[in-house]
């Protein structure tokens, strides 16, 4: 088997649950990652063979896939704006979106010296973004997860970033975290309505922790009240969230009727309302 077979195969199988580019995507991810060949010779030499070794990985990497099991499970990482992160089951695959919302906080506040907390971390993938790029910054980052900690400590260590991490419950904020202040605030919070759930994707749902990614249908909003209830107490903090695009609306109010001004929402590379940024003076 070669580069092109490989890939004319990888689009063939994975049909029903991917498109011919997502597929190619994740073909890339594992002769980049696990087998280390370039990305150019990827391009360039598309009659490359590979080895026998390769080919067994190729096809049983397929079996997992046709299953539904995301690639960055199979192979342990995720790429996360230029770094490569432990991903387990315990915590969500760092997704496109969230690269854009650290993005955001790294663009308009480089160079400066802040303390920023970054509430549901996951991965760390914010964290650490902000860390690497935002290196002047003391960053905090909680979960409720001790797993999902445990990841975000090792990502920590392999990149030699310092965050400090605390087991903490985002809804408990105000009184566990009374005593500390912050100059921003960032979350991508669990936002997917529990009656939502048969619209997400069925490897999402069946792969990724459920804990980070649904709230109930009847306080969809729980997580951003909880945050905007602490920063309340922050004067001036700035917040920058994840949102569900079709609770922008809501979120607004919610965020008005606190006080919260300089309300900003941002549409994301699929131009949905993804991201919002406010202030609280």
């Amino acid at each position: 088997m070669n580069i092109k077979e490989a890939r004319e195969l990888f689009i063939s199988e994975l049909k029903n649950l991917y498109s011919a580019e997502e597929s190619q995507t994740i073909l890339s991810y594992i002769f980049i990652d696990a087998f280390k060949i370039p990305k150019l010779t990827i391009i360039s030499q598309p009659q490359l063979e590979l080895d026998v070794k390769q080919g067994e990985k190729i096809n049983s990497l397929l079996s997992d896939l046709k299953k539904g099991i995301p690639i960055q499970h199979l192979l342990g990482i995720a790429h996360f704006y230029g770094m490569m992160l432990k991903i387990t089951p315990d915590v969500l695959i760092p997704r496109q979106e969230t690269e854009e919302l650290a993005d955001w906080i790294i663009k308009e506040h480089a160079g400066q010296k802040l303390k920023i907390l970054d509430v549901c971390t996951g991965s760390g993938c914010i964290a650490l973004a902000l860390k690497k790029h935002l290196p002047h910054c003391n960053i905090t980052a909680i979960d409720v997860s001790e797993k999902a900690l445990k990841v975000a400590k090792q990502n920590a260590e392999d990149l030699n970033l310092e965050v400090h991490f605390k087991k903490m419950n985002a809804l408990n904020l105000v009184e566990e975290m009374q005593d500390e202040t912050f100059d921003i605030i960032v979350s991508n919070p669990p936002y997917i309505p529990s009656a939502d759930k048969d619209s997400v994707q069925r490897n999402v749902y069946m792969y990724e922790p459920h804990l980070a990614l649904f709230v109930p249908d009847e306080t969809p909003l729980v997580f951003y009240d909880a945050i905007a209830r602490y920063a309340k107490k922050l004067k001036p903090v700035s917040l920058y969230f994840e949102i569900n695009e079709d609770l922008g609306d809501d979120l607004s109010e919610l965020l008005c009727n606190m006080a919260f001004s300089d309300l900003t929402i941002k549409n994301d590379l699929n131009d949905k309302n993804r991201m919002l940024k406010c202030r609280h003076f």
